[in-house]
């Protein structure tokens, strides 16, 4: 059951269950927590699990001020003070990753025992010479107007690049969960996340990393995890066969196991 933690000036929404070693999922722009619920299962029976809302997101509070990555950074560390977790292991899928980055960057290594990279390339627009950006100006563009206009439509679209093979139940629930954010958070998060670029930060990370990436290349290339494994120092990378964006749900009891074995190596 979701609990509701105030952090500064926000009211966020966050899962907090089990004891043990903590365990933190972020998601990506305009989901919620609740696309891990089979992470907070299975993972509330070893582990302290913590899977907030991000600001503007799901059941958290949907203030309009505070939307980029480094602040919902600040929103974690904050959060995670109220709750007296020290150095989990942040897994970040999708602009999560980008936040587990920031708080990293913000906080530095000795406030968490490692990072798990999930399905994000270190950056989503098309810069000049890179390879993994999907976004143009023209794109984001597009896509800000769509938001604005007919967001259920977008989302529609989104939801089934999200999964390898999509199914009407899932779509449905996934699409009720990104339709809780308004589209004017939802517009201003999409821009300032895409515009961001983490490519020369990659070398800088000393902690532990894994990297999980779905081979399904709909929505994201499964060579950046490969671009992201060879220039984390130490980083490895472990691909799904069958997964689109979402392997934590398509193939939950791989990504499970892959997640605990690299939190077991690093409890000792």
């Amino acid at each position: 059951m979701a609990q509701e933690v105030r952090a500064g000036d926000v009211t966020f929404s966050v899962e907090d269950a089990g004891t043990g070693s903590p365990l933190v999922f972020l998601h990506g722009w305009s989901m919620s927590g609740r696309f891990f619920q089979r992470q907070l299962a299975h993972f509330a029976t070893t582990h302290r699990v913590v899977i907030p809302d991000l600001r503007g997101h799901g059941r958290s509070e949907k203030v309009t001020q505070g939307h980029t990555v480094p602040q919902y950074a600040a929103d974690l560390h904050a959060i995670l003070g109220e709750l007296s977790v020290e150095r989990p292991v942040l897994a970040g899928w999708s602009m999560g990753a980008m936040v587990g980055y920031e708080y990293l960057r913000a906080y530095g290594p000795e406030s968490v025992a490692g990072l798990v990279i999930v399905d994000q390339p270190p950056s989503d627009f098309a810069w000049d010479g890179y390879e993994f950006g999907v976004i143009t100006l023209d794109a984001l563009r597009e896509m800000n107007e769509q938001l604005q206009l007919d967001q259920p439509a977008l989302v529609k679209e989104f939801t089934e690049l999200m999964l390898h093979e999509p199914d009407e139940d899932t779509l449905a629930w996934m699409s009720r969960e990104i339709l809780q954010v308004p589209p004017v958070i939802a517009s201003t998060i999409l821009a300032d996340q895409t515009l961001r670029d983490y490519r020369e930060f990659l070398p800088q990370i000393s902690v532990p990393t894994l990297v999980l990436f779905g081979e399904d290349d709909k929505l994201t290339d499964p060579r950046a995890g490969q671009y992201i494994a060879d220039r984390v120092p130490g980083a490895r990378l472990q691909l799904f066969a069958g997964s689109s964006h979402c392997p934590f749900w398509e193939e939950a009891d791989a990504f499970n196991a892959a997640v605990a074995a690299f939190a077991a190596e690093i409890s000792g």
